[in-house]
């Protein structure tokens, strides 16, 4: 189950500026609230500036992307100064060492052409702008550690962009803690079995190829079987959860209470369902009305299952979408 303050921190990567750290190139900060007063609560953060790591100094020159998007290369915006190969240097490097830290996500500075995974500007030759580049250093990081979770700081003012980043962080960090060195296949029956309508809230193609993967295990030797699961299992989560597909969750939830509720108290659960569906109430509301029924009549099919609880209750994500 996640995580609480009081327990385990999850280590995840950052770019330092976020945090607060003067490295900007004019020796200023990106200082990000929710990062630094929300998530800090939960997160051990692995802050990286590889500008400064590249030796670039701060106060610094600004540098762009040149070229084209699938190989360009980083100069200084005054002198021209070619950083590129002391960037790709570093980036790999530095790549490789988070890779050996136990991240269970990175989130990156947008808009940067050192760490910006999207929408980044490329300048060509003929001045035409390309807005499709990535920075060097995220592009190596992904490429080298590509079954975490990554986001933009930015991005995650969006309450859906954020909730399917954390979900995926905490997954993450489960899936880790399974993979370690008392992985068997009764393991990963039970995990799998916890996580089942958390999958589907995310996406059914991706848990009917799980669900296979799980029923062959024994086809597969550990390697493999670990290998297929986690890149399958994040990549179900990749996919982000929709107000229709958590209505079919909790309506499918709602069909192990049989016996055990009156007419009266299915009747709250889809009216307060119907409310969510309708946008009149955020997801929270259903889910946690739900959560109270399990824990009365003791359903233990649906007692340990992660849909109910993928996050802490402090940071308060259901309560936005």
């Amino acid at each position: 189950m996640p995580v609480s303050p009081e327990t385990e921190k999850i280590r995840i990567g950052v770019s330092s500026c976020l945090l607060g750290d003067p490295v900007r190139w004019n020796g200023d900060h990106k200082r990000d609230r929710y990062l630094t007063e929300v998530l800090a609560t939960f997160f051990e953060w692995v802050p990286t500036c590889p500008e400064v790591d590249a030796g670039m100094g701060t106060p610094r020159e600004t540098v762009q992307l040149h070229g084209t998007p699938e190989s360009p290369r980083m100069v200084g915006t005054k002198t021209g100064t070619d950083w590129t190969a002391a960037m790709r240097r570093l980036s790999k490097m530095r790549s490789h060492e988070l890779a050996r830290m136990d991240l269970c996500g990175y989130i990156f500075k947008s808009k940067s052409p050192s760490c910006g995974l999207s929408r980044i500007k490329v300048y060509t030759n003929t001045a035409t702008v390309h807005h499709n580049g990535r920075g060097l250093f995220a592009e190596a990081f992904v490429n080298t550690c590509s079954r975490l979770p990554v986001e933009e700081e930015g991005r995650l003012h969006d309450p859906k962009i954020r909730e399917n980043f954390i979900v995926r962080v905490f997954a993450y960090h489960r899936l880790q803690n399974l993979l370690g060195e008392r992985f068997s296949r009764g393991a990963l029956v039970k995990f799998h079995t916890e996580h089942k309508f958390l999958l589907l809230a995310h996406s059914r193609k991706h848990y009917n190829a799980l669900g296979k993967l799980v029923a062959e295990a024994k086809q597969h030797s550990p390697a493999e079987l670990k290998s297929r699961y986690a890149d399958t299992f994040m990549d179900a989560l990749a996919v982000k959860s929709t107000i229709k597909k958590n209505v079919d969750v909790l309506q499918h939830m709602l069909g192990f209470f049989k016996k055990e509720l009156s007419a009266e108290e299915k009747g709250d659960i889809l009216e307060t369902i119907e409310d969510y569906r309708q946008g009149l109430v955020p997801l929270v509301v259903p889910v946690t009305l739900v959560r109270h029924h399990v824990r009365t009549h003791k359903i233990e099919y649906l007692e340990n299952q992660v849909y109910l609880n993928p996050h802490p209750k402090e940071l308060m994500i259901r309560n936005h979408i």
